[in-house]
């Protein structure tokens, strides 16, 4: 089994900060990528930042030069440092984690639990 715990949410004021993290455990051989996802009210999901296991970064046209996602291989964590909050990046954050299962073929993506952010104006 794997795991992905995220903490970090909360309520926040527009121009304030929130730094996520997400920890991956369980039957791991190797996390490949891990990244970010919200999901406003009445919208689909989407991707907000992701990185690789050797460090290559993606961001969302709407976070780039707010938003900085980095990682720590070793301990299977990452962290999503969001500055300039804005009431439309009120959403459930969910953490995406794209690993190798310790004997199991293939490439395996699995979800965190989300947690909740909230900007007020």
């Amino acid at each position: 089994q794997v795991q992905l715990v995220e903490s970090g949410g909360g309520l926040v004021q527009a121009g304030g900060s929130l730094r996520l993290s997400c920890a991956a455990s369980g039957s791991i051989l190797s996390v490949d990528a891990m990244g970010w996802y919200r999901r406003a009210p009445g919208k689909q999901r989407e991707l907000v930042a992701s990185i690789t296991r050797d460090g290559s970064t993606n961001y969302a046209e709407s976070v780039k030069g707010r938003f900085i996602i980095s990682g720590d291989n070793a301990k299977k964590m990452v962290y999503l440092q969001m500055n300039s909050l804005k009431p439309e990046d009120t959403a459930v954050y969910y953490c995406k984690a794209t690993v190798v299962r310790s004997g199991i073929v293939g490439i395996w993506d699995y979800w965190g639990q989300g947690t909740q952010v909230t900007v007020s104006s």
